[in-house]
């Protein structure tokens, strides 16, 4: 479909040639000639979304005061968070995200059809691509039939998901499917989808250049950014309204410079870095803002290590992490076979339109930090969150230190043994290397070995953040090809897998002629897709899980991802450590957490001498002279000839042409969500929350995880109950965010991750409260026996409240739980947003008020008024807090509705009603 652009009343609009074509495009220097402001200093990032106000300038969504505000950001230093409303070029969807999504868009069908208009309004105004990638999950590994089986399983426990799939692919125009088995969202979109610079015609029938920007539903988008395209995560709920057609409300953002200088030393990988790099932006606090990378030391950062760095912006919490376009852009682009005139208008539109980083760039930032790339040295996170940055060489020692806050007495449950033997040699548990007292050990059924806290029981090669560089994949395979040369294999108590981000990846693994030795230590293929990072990693063995479970042992993996939170990998793994890809081989042959890995042999060669990293790891030259040989512009353009067209399974599944949806009333997976049902044509007014009682009150750093996990869940969950009366098996449950299509599971799953803590008990995990009778109950269960009261709820949460993925079911099952304010110290961007999106009020403390120093315990009632009437954004309200002995305390928050369109949001009750309205009166 044509872009609608604006009316350009300042005459911006200008033609270029590139690759033999003229096309227009919208000109930032003639933004400056026409009196606008000065604009050739500001940073690249920044740059795309004023390119973007220029191109919609119509005098009422964007106003020329929006486009001067830009050259007002420059003259104050970085900073004028004025209101702006930008429009993304596309959307990128995955499954888990992207079925909620689509259930929505048919739901919103049947709801415009109930409100008397066409069911095909509904309609993405913008280009999607939906990549189904994070339903496979890896059941069979270290075999040559793993791939296969993995994929037969996928397809029997989603083939309702696919079917639906299939459905909007048909029935929704501007919207494409890329089917299983095909790769990870984010390295299909930097790979293949992303242009850096997109071209469309426009009303007129004329073609426009303009920057390559989306938004995805999926916090990992911005790993984009490493190619100079613009993009960002949000919830689905905010995805949908950008596809139709709603522009994204924002204020104009702080960039914060980020300096890279120097080069890598030998021995260290792009992972090393970005776990620093992390590690450092969380310290200095980016929530909200760009990151813009620069300096000298981006000439010596292959475009593979900047995608790294750029994938884990969610990590250090900023909104991006930039790199802007220069040589390295374009060579990417060439060995990754893109078309010629793409490239040359990459180029072209680059260097016309002040895009283009030379020597000589040095925009204004907000502020900047920087980073010698040459002090960098080998380094894994963990055990909880990617920023809890560790250097390699204090691995062991960490995760000493880290058991014994777990068990601050020595431990009870130690096996008393003389000593033990088994494969790998394993000590004696109070011969444990780091232990001094506090591990516990437990044998293990039938086996000879046994494990304790800091076994490795899953080594995965997975995620997007690592799968897409080919550096250090090859670096694994060669960790793999040595190590297979001296004899050394994986620990029989690791899980192991791989799981690339794209077909390329086996492609140049294969050449090399790597991938045999990875299997020949366990790393077999298990599929394409994000698995173990997602929490889709499989059982382990059950003699395993029941040998962790009975010494509650504090089980370990280690992975290649960009998430660790807690239950997010494994029910049965309590420490989970991101590291590189060599590195994750290298810990599947140490076996043990405890093993100080760069002292320590990793086990013993043919004949019997000990073997150490520094004997099995590559040098940067054996790793750059196989990536130059086997990554090759033919296997890009090979392997992605065919991208939307699916095996036999895809192209073999059934479905019907119709425009609305026919809901199976018998799906488990897919069903007509309650949302727009008995909606009226008109909104609502924003009320006052009065008597609410309170539904938990939670710590810090609380997830998206937290709120609403993704991975697998047990028969005696709420949802499990609910699978079981409608008589499936456990085996069959899948996963809680396979079945994000089924608002009945995802309720029943809201706030019920394993290791969430609510206050309101004493030391309980899992989601549990309270409930009207002050008995202990889970949270959904408590949440129904509120809402038949007609008693409104609130959360009170910490720092950093819904960090994490752009999980839009954290915010609609909060909703749909019937929570109406969340009171946090402090919020993440995206889950803010969402929670704004269903409807739900997010409040901050203020004064230094916290739930520690109001003493809150859960059995307290709440009221904040101050919401009805003339509401103002970020308007502070008083809140009465009635004690459970009556006394009563009254604060202020901070109302987070942050602009006036979201206000309006709230009225309507979410942006899905308020579309759904606007395109009823149309």
């Amino acid at each position: 479909m044509p872009i609608v652009v604006g009316h350009d009343t300042s005459k911006t609009r200008r033609t270029l040639k590139a690759g033999g074509k003229t096309v227009a495009y919208y000109s930032i220097k003639a933004a400056e000639e026409a009196g606008l402001g000065e604009f050739s200093n500001l940073p690249a990032a920044l740059k795309v979304v004023l390119e973007n106000m220029l191109r919609f300038e119509d005098g009422k969504t964007v106003s020329v005061d929006d486009i001067k505000a830009f050259s007002d950001w420059g003259k104050q230093g970085g900073k004028n968070p004025k209101e702006i409303a930008y429009r993304p070029a596309r959307v990128l969807m995955q499954d888990f995200t992207g079925v909620p999504a689509v259930v929505d868009l048919a739901a919103m069908r049947d709801g415009l059809v109930a409100l008397g208009g066409d069911a095909e309004k509904i309609n993405p105004l913008n280009p999607v691509d939906l990549v189904i990638d994070h339903s496979v999950m890896i059941d069979e590994f270290g075999n040559p039939r793993a791939f296969q089986m993995n994929v037969d399983r996928e397809y029997e426990r989603n083939m309702e998901r696919y079917t639906f799939l299939k459905w909007g692919q048909s029935a929704f125009n501007n919207f494409r499917v890329v089917p299983p088995g095909t790769g990870i969202c984010h390295q299909v979109n930097l790979e293949y989808l992303a242009k850096t610079v997109w071209s469309d015609t426009d009303q007129n029938g004329e073609t426009v250049a303009y920057p390559d920007t989306l938004v995805g539903t999926d916090s990992h988008t911005t790993m984009v950014n490493g190619a100079a395209v613009l993009g960002w995560g949000v919830g689905g709920i905010e995805a949908e309204a950008a596809m139709l057609g709603q522009p994204i409300s924002m204020l104009i953002p702080e960039v914060i410079g980020f300096e890279l200088t120097g080069a890598m030393m030998e021995g260290t990988t792009g992972t090393d870095l970005v776990l620093k790099v992390v590690e450092m932006l969380r310290e200095k606090g980016v929530v909200g803002k760009f990151v813009e990378f620069y300096g000298k030391g981006l000439d010596n950062l292959p475009l593979a290590d900047r995608a790294t760095i750029a994938n884990m912006a969610p990590e250090y919490g900023a909104t991006c992490g930039f790199f802007p376009i220069d040589d390295e852009t374009l060579r990417y682009l060439t060995n990754t076979g893109r078309e010629e005139e793409t490239i040359a208008l990459v180029e072209a539109y680059a260097k016309e339109n002040g895009f283009w980083r030379d020597a000589d760039y040095a925009p204004i930032y907000t502020d900047t930090l920087s980073l010698d790339m040459g002090t960098i040295v080998p380094a894994i996170s963990g055990p909880k969150r990617p920023q809890d940055y560790i250097a390699l060489d204090q691995a062991a020692t960490s995760f000493a230190e880290y058991v014994k806050g777990q068990r601050p007495e020595p431990s009870a449950k130690r096996e008393e043994m003389a000593e033990w033997t088994g494969e790998g040699g394993q000590p004696a548990p109070h011969h444990i290397p780091g232990d001094i007292g506090h591990h516990n050990a437990a044998a293990v059924k039938g086996q000879d070995y046994k494990l304790h806290d800091g076994s490795i029981v899953i080594a995965s090669i997975t995620s997007c953040t690592n799968t897409s560089n080919p550096y250090v994949m090859i670096g694994a395979g060669l960790v793999a090809r040595k190590a297979r040369e001296k004899g050394l294999t994986r620990k029989p108590w690791v899980k192991t897998s791989l799981a690339p981000g794209s077909q390329v990846v086996s492609a140049y693994l294969e050449a090399a002629e790597l991938q045999e030795d990875l299997d020949a230590i366990g790393f077999n293929l298990v599929g394409y897709g994000c698995t173990t990072c997602i929490g889709n990693s499989g059982p382990i063995a059950p003699e395993l899980s029941e040998a962790i479970n009975e010494g509650d042992l504090i089980a370990t993996s280690v992975l290649s991802g960009n998430r660790n939170f807690e239950g997010r990998i494994s029910p049965d793994v309590r420490a989970n450590y991101l590291a590189s890809p060599p590195l994750v081989v290298a810990y599947a042959l140490a076996g043990d957490m405890n093993v100080d890995i760069t002292k320590e042999p990793l086990g013993q060669d043919q004949d019997g001498n000990d073997v150490y990293l520094k004997d099995i790891w590559p040098t940067s030259k054996e790793i750059a002279d196989l990536v130059e040989k086997t990554v090759t512009r033919e296997a890009f353009q090979e392997k992605y000839a065919e991208v939307f067209t699916g095996d036999e399974k895809w192209q073999g599944v059934e479905t019907t042409d119709s425009q609305t949806y026919d809901w199976p009333a018998t799906s488990t997976y897919v069903q007509n969500p309650p949302y727009f049902q008995g909606m009226d044509k008109d909104p609502g007014v924003i009320s006052n929350v009065e008597g609410a009682k309170v539904l938990a009150v939670l710590g810090d750093m609380i997830t998206t995880d937290h709120i609403s996990p993704a991975g697998s869940f047990k028969e005696s969950t709420p949802a499990g109950q609910y699978l079981v009366e409608r008589q499936v098996a456990p085996r069959e449950f899948n996963s809680y965010g396979s079945r994000r299509g089924n608002h009945e599971v995802m309720m029943r799953g809201t706030f019920a991750n394993i290791r969430i803590r609510n206050e309101m008990l004493d030391g309980v995990e899992g989601g549990y409260t309270k409930g009207p009778d002050g008995s202990q109950m889970s949270i959904f269960d408590a949440a129904m026996a509120y809402q038949e009261q007609g008693t409104p709820l609130v959360i009170f949460g910490g720092e950093q409240y819904g960090a994490g993925s752009s999980r839009d079911w954290a915010a609609k099952g909060t909703a749909l739980l019937g929570v109406k304010a969340v009171i946090a110290e402090s919020f993440e961007r995206i889950h803010r947003s969402n929670l704004v999106g269903m409807g739900v009020i997010p409040f901050e403390f203020t004064g230094g008020d916290t739930r520690k120093s109001l003493g809150l315990t859960g059995e307290e009632t709440v009221s904040i008024t101050g919401l009805e009437g003339d509401l103002q954004p970020l308007s502070e309200v008083p809140c009465e807090i009635t004690m459970a002995d009556g006394t009563v305390k009254n604060i202020t928050l901070k109302c987070r509705i942050d602009t006036a369109i979201e206000k309006e949001y709230i009225e309507h009750g979410g942006v899905l009603h308020y579309v759904l309205r606007d395109l009823a009166a149309a």
